[in-house]
């Protein structure tokens, strides 16, 4: 395969979004947002046009916005199921979507499993986006984790708050005794990918790898980014992983975390975009930084995609896809900036439209 590449774009200015991965002014709440967009043309089919997809639920603030705006555009209607990526996977593979979303790129084994029909399974990013360690603890506002100490919450070897390990990362910050409910994924998720690709690199002690699903040693599981997010504010002394629009939008408190450079980074699509500066994007998209190495660079970023199919036997389907994907690439990017997500810059955005143009209506 060839492995031609193109870089990310060091930021000449927070507010550049041409040049830039960063989300200016940070993320707001997924119920805000701007006006409907009206500059894409109709797609041939028009309205009446419905597609179909599934996938990531990390996205999912955001692909419903777009979803919603591209429709008011546009008369076409986009249906999206938020599953999870590993369920999203399974439906693309099985035909029974136009379209499928995860945050975890394609694995050989599942691109072995696409219908030769389909011609060849099309991966492109739509934005980036970060995990973040939410929690519910009451007077605690500021939570500092050190390596050690998330570490540690996560395979179980840290059970209280007031742990010494937290506690040297928090000095002067009175922390209770109570115990720590860790919440997890319980289905086939990109986000668990994504946080335990990191987690992996993190700490030399996690013995359950990493990957959509995992064994997890310790905590409790809820379905899908809403469920975590959801069973996080319920539960006094919780923290979980979710991705950071999905806290922000429920006013959870987000831990500032240790990443490789030494440095206690607080979570926010600025410093997430640092994470992306400088990294080389492969012809498949496949890109993949569980632990950053920029100095003020948040540590568990990643982007995600959509999955399609080369071959289409519909060709309003096709012409709609790639108008919706002009628009996404373009009048979309005010949306993932309010929503706390990290738009592409303009050289990547043009190889994911050159990318989505090759597909095409073939029975």
């Amino acid at each position: 395969m060839s492995r031609s590449m193109v870089r990310w774009v060091a930021p000449a200015s927070l507010c550049a979004l041409t040049l830039s991965l960063t989300a200016c002014g940070g993320g707001q709440a997924p119920s805000s947002g701007p006006s409907a967009a009206t500059s894409a043309p109709p797609a041939a089919g028009g309205a009446g046009l419905a597609i179909k997809g599934a996938g990531a639920t990390a996205p999912y603030p955001l692909y419903q916005k777009w979803f919603d705006e591209f429709s008011k555009a546009n008369g076409i209607q986009i249906g999206y199921e938020s599953v999870g990526s590993g369920a999203g996977v399974k439906q693309f593979l099985a035909e029974t979507v136009d379209f499928g979303a995860t945050d975890s790129a394609l694995k050989d084994d599942e691109r072995a499993k696409f219908p030769a029909k389909r011609g060849k399974a099309i991966q492109v990013p739509t934005t980036g986006l970060f995990v973040v360690f939410a929690y519910n603890l009451d007077g605690v506002d500021n939570l500092k984790l050190s390596r050690d100490s998330f570490c540690g919450i996560v395979d179980g070897s840290i059970k209280t708050w007031n742990d010494a390990k937290i506690a040297k990362d928090n000095a002067g910050v009175n922390l209770p005794a109570d115990p720590i409910t860790w919440v997890h994924r319980s289905d086939g998720s990109g986000t668990t990918s994504v946080f335990t690709k990191h987690i992996e690199k993190a700490c030399p002690n996690w013995k359950a790898g990493s990957g959509k699903s995992v064994e997890w040693p310790t905590g409790t599981g809820a379905k899908g980014n809403e469920g975590v997010t959801a069973q996080i504010q319920q539960t006094k002394g919780a923290i979980g992983y979710t991705e950071f629009s999905y806290a922000k939008e429920n006013n959870l408190k987000m831990a500032a975390l240790q990443n490789k450079a030494g440095e206690f980074i607080t979570p926010t699509p600025d410093a997430a975009a640092k994470a992306l500066t400088g990294v080389k994007i492969p012809e498949d998209f496949a890109v993949s930084v569980p632990d950053p190495e920029a100095k003020e660079a948040y540590p568990i970023v990643s982007l995600t995609w959509l999955l399609l199919y080369e071959n289409y036997p519909d060709a309003a389907k096709v012409d709609a896809l790639k108008n919706f994907m002009k628009w996404a690439m373009k009048d979309g990017k005010a949306a993932a900036t309010d929503l706390g997500y990290i738009p592409l810059p303009d050289e990547v955005a043009t190889k994911v439209l050159a990318t989505v143009d090759g597909i095409k209506a073939a029975q």
